[in-house]
């Protein structure tokens, strides 16, 4: 394996943007196949074969491509990126200054969507802090148990009470994937129109985007807005063609899983029966070819907070919004750009969040072929007791027969007051050689032909963490494509001045997708996960759930009794406690939507527990609209009950316990009453 001395790191620049910046456009082409925040001109994006086409990618005598050395392209790449910037807080409270490719904006945090050279250029602004790529947004992985149950009783999610009003008067949100069916019977008022009053489909073409439909300033995607949806469901009968044909969406997949969180928060049979609805169906696009030219990060997750919230202000209602999709990068405590979007966004009265904690808890198999527990080993943790001693990661990547064409990316965060050195071994290789704080190793070619990049960051510009970055990237270029090594990595953290010594690690997870077949081997985007040894179940609830103010729920097994052995557990790195509350989401019926074979389907994970606690929520909200984000999850943990046999202590699995709406709505009525008062 070659070597050379690791070069100095800078902490405003993020790994991943340096190696973008360092990548030819053919490999930046095939790169933003399945990377969120990368995108390639429609030129590039023709120039290269995507690699899904059977028999496109050559396989003959190995010609491994030279080593690509900062600074040797003829040009810079030519790659967009959507990224976060974080401004100082002297720029912050200067007069409004649009940046180069921003698309939305808070006073310090600001999405853009720029080329390689101008978030290189903002980077070295003395006003930017940082420049920080939007995180992957992880589908979900929830289980369906049931595609033809029956309806559930209109008793199932009815909180008794008045004072809720069963939501009217608030709006509900959903940001999700998979489709909105607005035709459900689910979703019907009592004169046969839809409760849904927009729906904006990021990935849409058939209507005006919202920019120029006067509601937001955001000019991508399709807004779909109730009049259109109404006169949909009403020439539906005539034409002989369901409603949601006569008003597409990018994306309506049957059984949709936006649909069945749709129903569970506010669908006649939900939680807020009363209460108007909105979506928000944030685009993954299936094809290569779109993937290549489109950005679905969490910058899109920012924009559809902020859609919500333009709304409720338009129609002069209190929002609570559920989102039910998770990411698994960045440091696990509220530092990252979208917690700070997120939190910024509910310092106002009447708005809530409520984001699904996620499924990756399960730290073994439940029976013989149980193996869905894999895909959720994403945590590892330990402590380095004192200098020179060591501690072993072990990071699989999936072999047998596949071949791993994705970018797998761990990271490690530790304390500020620490330092530690690291190494890497790939299966059957060496070690290679130490990687000290504030260096890097960048695009190192392996001996198999990828590539191993090494980042070791001090007092990283978001918390004043120390991180280390690891990315195994594939061989992209013609005239042969490398995977990832398949096997055993083992990463080796070595202590140089310990105070304190604990660390974490995650893993960045790519979503399963088949593209094809190199020679005799199928090639995937396939996620890598820790071995037994080295996974802790601890810690694993996702980024997005790990805001100050967001709700951070998790599924609570009514039937058992107890959490879902899936959910994903507390605290976060920093010692917070999330997930905030339990909610049932097990075996939950509701609606399936563009399907009138399966109108109803049944459905596990915490992506079903979360939009139940949007619903109560909301009915708090309908009970007192002033409530502020922050109140609302005082509340809602102050009310919990303890699961059979615990107490009310805060548990890492089940938050401060299973949810009492009741109870919630009640003390909404009493704040709401003191206010009143004073």
């Amino acid at each position: 394996m070659p070597r050379s001395k690791p070069a100095r790191v800078s902490a405003k620049v993020q790994p991943k943007l340096r190696m973008i910046a360092n990548g030819s456009d053919e490999v930046n082409a095939l790169r933003a196949e399945h990377a969120c925040a990368v995108a390639v001109t429609k030129a590039v994006a023709e120039q290269v074969a995507p690699l899904r086409a059977e028999g496109a990618v050559p396989v003959g005598k190995r010609q491994l491509p030279r080593r690509i050395e900062r600074g040797s392209l003829s040009a810079p790449p030519r790659a967009r990126v959507s990224a976060f910037v974080q401004l100082s807080d002297e720029v912050a409270g200067e007069p409004p200054r649009t940046l180069p490719g921003e698309t939305a904006g808070k006073a310090s945090v600001r999405t853009v969507e720029v080329s390689v050279a101008e978030a290189l250029e903002l980077a070295r602004d003395p006003r930017v802090m940082s420049v920080e790529l939007g995180q992957p947004l992880k589908l979900p992985d929830q289980l369906v148990t049931a595609t033809s149950p029956g309806a559930p009783t209109a008793a199932t999610r009815r909180i008794r009470g008045r004072a809720h009003r069963s939501g009217e008067g608030v709006l509900v949100g959903l940001i999700d994937v998979g489709g909105f069916d607005f035709s459900h019977p689910d979703f019907l008022a009592a004169d046969g129109t839809t409760r849904f009053e927009r729906i904006w489909d990021q990935g849409g073409a058939t209507r005006p985007p919202p920019r120029e439909r006067g509601t937001s300033p955001f000019g991508y995607g399709a807004e779909l807005r109730k009049p259109e949806l109404d006169h949909a469901i009403a020439s539906a009968p005539q034409v002989g063609l369901p409603a949601y044909e006569l008003e597409p969406q990018s994306a309506m997949t049957p059984g949709s899983h936006g649909t069945h969180v749709a129903s569970i928060a506010a669908g006649n049979r939900g939680v807020a029966r009363k209460a108007r609805l909105a979506g928000v169906l944030v685009s993954i696009p299936g094809e290569d070819a779109e993937r290549r030219l489109s950005f679905y990060d969490s910058s899109r997750l920012a924009h559809a907070v902020e859609y919500l919230l333009d709304l409720g202000r338009e129609l002069g209602l209190p929002v609570s919004i559920n989102v039910s999709l998770g990411t698994n990068g960045h440091a696990h405590d509220d530092s990252s750009a979208i917690n700070r979007w997120i939190d910024a966004a509910l310092t106002v009265p009447g708005r809530s969040v409520c984001v699904a904690a996620g499924n990756a808890g399960q730290e073994r198999a439940e029976h013989d072929d149980d193996v869905g527990f894999v895909m959720g080993r994403v945590h590892a943790s330990g402590k380095i007791p004192a200098r020179e001693l060591v501690a072993d990661l072990e990071w699989n990547v999936v072999g047998n027969g596949l071949l791993d064409i994705s970018e797998n990316e761990l990271e490690i965060w530790y304390e500020a007051r620490d330092r530690f050195a690291v190494q890497v071994k790939p299966p059957g290789q060496p070690w290679t050689e130490v990687v000290e704080p504030g260096q890097f190793v960048e695009n190192r070619q392996l001996g198999d032909g990828s590539y191993l990049s090494v980042y070791n960051e001090l007092y990283h510009a978001a918390n004043g963490a120390n991180s280390i970055s690891i990315y195994l990237s594939p061989q992209l270029r013609e005239p042969e494509i490398v995977g990832v090594p398949a096997g055993q990595w083992l990463v080796r953290l070595r202590g140089l001045d310990v105070r304190d010594g604990s660390f974490h690690a995650w893993i960045e997870r790519d979503d399963p997708r088949r593209v094809g077949r190199v020679g005799e081997q199928e090639a995937w985007v396939f996620p890598s996960f820790f071995s037994e040894s080295s996974f802790v179940d601890r810690s694993t609830v996702s980024t997005l759930a790990c805001g100050q103010r967001i709700i951070s729920v998790a599924n609570f097994d009514e039937q058992r009794r107890r959490i879902n052995i899936t959910s994903s557990q507390g605290p976060t790195r920093d010692g917070r406690q999330k997930p905030d509350i339990a909610a049932p989401g097990t075996d939950i019926v509701a609606a399936g939507g563009f399907d009138p074979a399966a109108p109803w389907v049944a459905m596990t994970g915490t992506s079903m527990a979360s939009p139940y606690v949007a619903g109560v929520v909301a009915l708090m909200l309908a009970a007192n609209p002033q409530l502020t984000g922050a109140q609302v999850g005082g509340i809602v943990r102050r009310c919990a009950q303890p699961l059979p046999g615990a107490d009310f202590s805060w548990y890492d699995d089940a938050g401060a316990g299973a949810i009492d709406p009741a109870r919630c709505v009640e003390q909404a009525v009493v704040m709401r009453v003191r206010e009143d008062v004073t």
